[in-house]
């Protein structure tokens, strides 16, 4: 199932955003990628981080600005980075999938450093800058699964849910500085997690990848389709547009119905 997408998309959102930094976590593919693509096309100068060099120094090549590469689980070389930007857009994710008494604390202790602790190093760098310019924007990608449980996945239930209410302090706190911070809540999105997700349950139930889509991802869904990365960033960047200038501390779901039932 592939992620790329041959044409350039249609921009149906026009915000001004010369003159901003922009940093985005995961920017080397899924909805990093088209995040950074889309703030740049709006202006920003971005800097791309991810822990792949070859598609983050591509990324940053079509944006025009900057690649880092780093771990962000290894906490001590992320606090080095000194990371600096007006918009920060925490994107970076991976999956483990096991019952709760299998699942290996060194991997749920990884995806938490990776989901949540990463999140907070850079916020707790970038705040002060923003603070000091009166204008600031943090936009987490979390995920339906910020608001919502599923079996077998406790680390990455806890972490979005953990993110969760990191949003919401920093919402709180940097009010007074003119600095907002939100979440993002997609269900499943079109990226290489979800497609390697697809494979593995296709492999394992013995059915389908059409089938794992609307019987195992989607069934809580109303709408049966996988949102796109485009749609997430062209949230990212509303978020980041004067009309959403009070929108601090809440969520912005595009699950396809899934919270509603």
């Amino acid at each position: 199932m592939s992620t790329s997408t041959a044409a350039q998309p249609q921009d149906t959102v026009r915000v001004d955003l010369d003159g901003r930094t922009a940093l985005v976590t995961g920017a080397g593919s899924g909805i990093g990628r088209a995040t950074a693509l889309r703030l740049a096309r709006s202006g920003a100068h971005v800097v791309s981080l991810d822990l792949n060099e070859e598609p983050v120094r591509t990324v940053a090549e079509a944006t025009g600005g900057e690649a880092v590469v780093a771990d962000l689980s290894d906490l001590d070389a992320l606090d080095a980075l000194h990371l600096r930007a007006d918009i920060v857009v925490n994107c970076a994710g991976i999956q483990h999938v096991r019952p709760v008494e299998q699942f290996d604390p060194v991997q749920f202790s990884l995806i938490l450093r990776i989901m949540l602790e990463a999140p907070f190093r850079i916020i707790h760098t970038c705040l002060p800058a923003m603070y000091d310019r009166g204008w600031g924007r943090i936009v987490n990608i979390s995920s339906v699964h910020g608001l919502r449980a599923s079996a077998f996945k406790s680390a990455y239930v806890a972490a979005k849910h953990g993110l969760e209410g990191l949003s919401k302090v920093v919402a709180l706190e940097g009010a007074a500085h003119g600095v907002t911070s939100n979440c993002i809540n997609p269900g499943y999105v079109r990226t290489p997690l979800v497609d390697k997700q697809i494979a593995d349950q296709a492999r394992t139930h013995g059915i389908s990848e059409n089938e794992v889509l609307e019987k195992v991802l989607l069934s809580r869904a109303a709408r049966k389709r996988l949102v796109e990365p485009d749609e997430v960033a062209e949230a990212v960047l509303f978020l980041c547009s004067p009309p959403a200038a009070s929108m601090t501390g809440t969520d912005l779901v595009i699950d396809g119905g899934w919270t509603a039932s």
